[in-house]
């Protein structure tokens, strides 16, 4: 695209690209540092329950970040929280420099809760954003852009996870840092200068009080979105990583590879999720799309789990499970994200948002901590089983959805 191209555009179009455009950065990162952190201090020996403890202030801070992220969206303009995450990010970065014998688990946790800090409002911003962005009468139009953010974000995310392995491999734990705080400066420095400063600031200032949702739908759709994303990180965040690299001897390199090719592709498939779930007919999703989707995914951990308990064809049962699963989940989470911004007030929609993600944060916590200590004490299998139980709940949930798209 050239620059009279990007001239020509429209003012919401621009900022669509920009919050994108930052959203895709910041990810890359993220997904990087994660992957860094897993086979690093897996590396060092630390315990899969001390790799999962390495994560639980990120993910506490998620569901505080979230509240009151939304609540300072509304009051601030989310350009600002949109920065001030990017902020965070490179701080949190700059914390893992030091030497190896600061990196205490205690150290690394806290360095965790500013990055779970950061990557919440960066996200919980991008998401408000889209509605601001989009007329109140393109349903369609919505779901395509919410669709077209979070896969592109996940599959930045995947290509991230590989980019950390490859840094971990080639410049070490404390290069990779270094290079990931030093490009994410840039990106900063850019977003600072180029966001609108009204962006998705209230007419109305909210109260602090307001940051827990009064709808009905949105605190179903949150409690389905929690258990969801919880049945995803049991097994997905440290035991699978960790049973890959134990089980079939899988060096940094080929971990790291394997789950940026599945997040990639899950990705993928986020994007497009709308062609799955109605557009072909003209239509937008429900609810009961929602308990359709998720009742086909609950059965996917399950199979996986018997074929493990039955030592059938393990390696290969695993990896195409993990596909079908990526797939499957990814039409869920696209289908979860239109929902939530299209049930958001227009007003201060962080103020939803922000609400429905400090769920998604309470099931990626609850997920990772159990991915450690469920593997450590029972193993894949036993995090497969809990999987299902979970997405079972969410499907349930999801029946209390409104039907009508």
């Amino acid at each position: 695209m050239g620059l009279n191209s990007l001239r020509s555009l429209s003012p919401s179009i621009k900022q669509y690209l920009l919050i994108t455009g930052n959203y895709w950065a910041f990810t890359l990162t993220d997904g990087a540092l994660r992957m860094l952190v897993v086979l690093y201090f897996h590396q060092l020996g630390y315990s899969p329950l001390n790799i999962a403890m390495l994560f639980l202030f990120y993910e506490i801070f998620g569901v505080v970040t979230n509240l009151v992220g939304g609540w300072l969206g509304a009051r601030l303009g989310l350009n600002n929280t949109m920065n001030i995450g990017l902020g965070l990010q490179i701080v949190a970065l700059a914390m893992l420099t030091v030497s190896t014998e600061m990196l205490t688990v205690v150290y690394v946790m806290a360095a965790q809760a500013l990055s779970g800090i950061a990557k919440d409002l960066n996200k919980m911003s991008a998401k408000s954003a889209i509605k601001t962005l989009v007329p109140a009468d393109a349903e369609g139009k919505l779901y395509q852009w919410v669709a077209l953010l979070t896969g592109s974000k996940n599959a930045l995310k995947g290509i991230g996870f590989f980019l950390g392995g490859v840094l971990l491999t080639s410049l070490g734990f404390r290069g990779a840092i270094i290079l990931m705080a030093s490009l994410l400066g840039i990106v900063w420095l850019c977003s600072l200068v180029a966001l609108k400063d009204d962006l998705g600031k209230a007419k109305n200032k909210p109260k602090f009080k307001d940051i827990f949702s009064k709808s009905q739908s949105i605190n179903i759709l949150s409690a389905a979105r929690m258990f969801l994303f919880g049945a995803r990180d049991v097994w997905f965040v440290v035991a699978l990583p960790v049973f890959l690299a134990t089980t079939f001897c899988w060096d940094h390199w080929w971990v790291g590879s394997f789950m940026a090719s599945w997040v990639i592709g899950y990705g993928v498939v986020q994007s497009v999720a709308p062609y799955f779930t109605g557009k072909r007919q003209g239509k937008v999703p429900s609810g009961r799309a929602a308990f359709a989707w998720a009742t086909y995914l609950l059965l996917i951990p399950a199979a996986i789990a018997v074929a493990l308990h039955a030592d059938f064809y393990v390696l290969e049962s695993v990896v195409i499970g993990l596909l079908v699963f990526g797939a499957v989940f990814a039409i869920n989470s696209s289908l979860h994200s239109y929902l939530i911004v299209s049930y958001a007030g227009s007003d201060g929609v962080s103020l939803d948002v922000g609400f429905y993600y400090m769920a998604n944060a309470m099931g990626r916590l609850i997920g990772t901590v159990l991915s450690g200590w469920v593997y450590q004490a029972y193993g894949l299998e036993a995090c497969l089983w809990i999987s299902s139980g979970f997405i079972a709940l969410a499907a349930l949930i999801s029946l209390k959805l409104p039907h009508k798209g």
